[in-house]
């Protein structure tokens, strides 16, 4: 175990209000997506004659790579390339390989592109992918995410990942009544592959996704059904900070995880923020609104003033929004997932 494990506290990075280090950022490369989850995009608010942002808006290379220079001299050591999809931004393997070195470049994808683009963005530098699926069943799947592609589409990115030497992983997010019923098949079938799984309770992310707390499935419920199959044994945490609970197969095949905002948050250990398409910071998920720094980089502003204004926002940071949620969910304006990613 790290020493910055067990001391209890980040070894680096600039500290918040409640003590908390910038380690962590989320990157999103464009507001697009090429799927229409019930949970991030629904297509009633997200349709046709939806309007994404132009081109000219969203960050450029240089400037997403100008701007991960400077969170990486503060002390971000892992960084998530998000959406929307990312895999629809043009040039993405040309991104990766201008991006300074991190401990951890990774990526959230639906995975369906994958397969023209795995090899690629491994060449380039990236680290691992983190495929979302929710349903083995196309039936469920397609109806869970709005879209005609099939649950195959998306093995076959993550089978295209793991050839080209990507590390994976792959998410679910448990709905009751929903998907829930295929907690215990989504499990066999990650260890079949010796696949990483971690189970997500559903969130009330942004204000479209029709959250409900009766339809969040609870950390301990899942923790119980798995373990009521197969002999389970926790994991100690590999660094500050980390979401999920995890535990390992005693039979030794693979590794399965549970990420409980709701019924568990660890708002207290939060390390991340979040920079949306056109530059702006958020530091929480939860945030109704970011601090533009795209005028500052556009504007002329040196990597020193750039830095500062980091600082200050993160200086002042005092979010903890999943241990003020309510019982009916979070009050208030938020920024949509689809928008600054998960």
């Amino acid at each position: 175990m790290s020493d910055e494990v067990m001391s209890g506290v980040p070894a680096s990075g600039h500290v918040d209000r409640l003590g908390r280090a910038l380690t962590d950022l989320r990157l999103s490369v464009t507001d697009r997506c090429n799927f229409r989850c019930r949970y991030c995009m629904p297509r009633e608010l997200f349709g046709a004659d939806h309007t994404f942002l132009e081109r000219d808006e969203l960050l450029t290379f240089e400037e997403m790579t100008r701007l991960l220079e400077v969170f990486k001299s503060l002390g971000v050591r892992k960084v998530r390339l998000t959406g929307g999809e990312p895999l629809l931004r043009r040039g993405l393997p040309a991104l990766v390989g201008m991006l300074p070195k991190f401990d951890d470049l990774a990526m959230t994808t639906n995975g369906v592109l994958l397969p023209r683009l795995a090899t690629p963005l491994a060449e380039a530098g990236l680290h691992r992918v983190t495929v979302s699926l929710d349903a083995l069943d196309d039936e469920t799947f397609q109806k869970l995410a709005d879209t005609p592609m099939r649950v195959a589409d998306v093995v076959a990115g993550i089978d295209a990942a793991r050839e080209a030497g990507l590390a994976v992983k792959v998410n679910t997010v448990l709905q009751r009544g929903v998907n829930d019923d295929q907690l215990e098949q989504m499990a066999e079938w990650a260890r079949e592959r010796g696949l990483t799984l971690r189970f997500i309770e559903y969130m009330d992310v942004g204000t479209t996704n029709g959250w409900r707390r009766e339809k969040v499935v609870p950390a301990v419920e899942i923790r119980d059904r798995l373990a009521a199959r197969w002999s389970l044994a926790p994991v100690q945490p590999e660094v500050y900070g980390e979401v999920a609970s995890r535990y390992r197969y005693i039979d030794g095949v693979a590794e399965v995880g549970i990420i409980s905002s709701v019924t568990r948050p660890f708002c207290r250990t939060c390390t991340r923020a979040r920079i949306s398409s056109i530059g702006e910071l958020y530091t929480c998920l939860f945030a109704a609104s970011g601090t533009d720094l795209r005028q500052l980089v556009r504007g002329g502003g040196d990597n020193q003033r750039l830095a500062e204004a980091i600082k200050q926002v993160w200086g002042l940071r005092t979010d903890r929004a999943s241990e003020l949620r309510s019982e009916g969910g979070l009050l208030g304006p938020r920024v949509e997932m689809s928008y600054i990613g998960g």
